[in-house]
């Protein structure tokens, strides 16, 4: 969809003589762009009730984010507004769907930065937070760091007033038998491996915002952390340059420095956000992983990049919602 401004316009003509007011400030058309994750997603693979049920919570989820740019909101708080039902539902990797480390707990990541001043808040390994993001926003909002990790961060959140659970709310049955396969096997599927949610937004003011959050990796060490909670790697907003969030095998988005590596390419190569990602996600490979991207640019216009078979994902306007699973969508 190509972006659109909307100006108004008025002019009055006197005899000869014609005057043209000053048309005010212009109004960026808003969108929001999320992703559920990305890896081996196929057809084949996926009974028609479960891809009923992952499309309707990427609905779930767009709608979230669009009441608050609907409504003149910020694509910061639309973002957030967009991983929380992600988050709450056990069909993503993040929340109370969260992966189990291999000594069976859980250690939750997220980030959240806002295009305008290029604030920007992280949490890593929190155990306790019900919705990851919310901690990640608060860091954000209210201290003078961008980044807590471990039982700091889940104190933080708890002194914001935050919901807190118990650690066992993130259990599910089918990530239990996920990490029960893994310890067998001693191998990682790339199911095992991603399942990242994220979002992007740009509102009305032209304001762009990018969020990511997860439970890692299946069986994962204790106190590892990947490029979710990592500002650059997963992360990244700049005003009119670009919003990414990014999902796949964390330590390679990590050496590559995926989100801040395809905003400098639009910013100072002059790339368009799709070769730009492109290029980004091309690293990735030859280092030896694998995932998916989402970005808008500083026009509104968006972006889906993933070298796997499939990424959940979906993007919503003011000319409604679209949703997709598989390659080639």
């Amino acid at each position: 969809m190509n972006f659109r401004k909307l100006v108004i316009a008025s002019a009055v003509l006197l005899g000869a003589c014609a005057a043209t007011p000053d048309p005010g400030p212009t109004m960026t058309e808003w969108r929001l762009v999320i992703h559920g994750g990305a890896g081996v997603i196929t057809r084949e693979g996926m009974s028609p009730e479960k891809e009923a049920a992952y499309t309707a919570a990427l609905e779930t989820a767009l709608e979230a984010g669009a009441a608050v740019l609907r409504n003149g909101g910020s694509a910061l708080d639309a973002v957030e507004a967009a991983v929380i039902p992600m988050e709450d539902d056990p069909l993503f990797n993040s929340g109370h769907g969260a992966v189990f480390t291999a000594a069976g707990t859980h250690e939750l990541d997220a980030s959240i930065m806002d295009g305008r001043a290029r604030n920007a808040g992280a949490v890593a390994g929190v155990t306790r937070v019900r919705n990851p993001i919310k901690a990640a926003r608060a860091v954000m909002d209210k201290s003078e760091h961008v980044m807590f990790a471990g039982s700091g961060a889940d104190a933080f959140a708890e002194a914001q007033g935050l919901d807190m659970v118990d650690n066992s709310y993130f259990d599910t049955d089918r990530r239990r038998q996920s990490l029960e396969r893994v310890l067998e096997e001693r191998v990682r599927t790339a199911a095992d491996r991603h399942g990242t949610v994220g979002a992007v937004a740009i509102d009305q003011d032209g304001n762009l915002a990018a969020a990511t959050t997860t439970g890692g990796m299946t069986a994962k060490a204790a106190g590892r952390i990947g490029d979710s909670p990592l500002i650059g790697a997963a992360t990244y907003a700049e005003n009119g340059v670009c919003a990414v969030s990014a999902t796949g095998h964390g330590e390679y988005f990590i050496r590559v420095g995926v989100a801040k590596t395809i905003c400098d390419r639009v910013k100072l190569a002059g790339d368009g956000i799709e070769s730009a990602a492109e290029s980004a996600l091309a690293e990735v490979a030859e280092l030896g992983g694998d995932g998916g991207v989402i970005v808008l640019d500083g026009d509104g216009g968006y972006a889906f990049v993933f070298n796997s078979e499939g990424m959940y994902r979906g993007v919503v306007d003011a000319s409604g919602a679209r949703t997709a699973i598989y390659g080639g969508e």
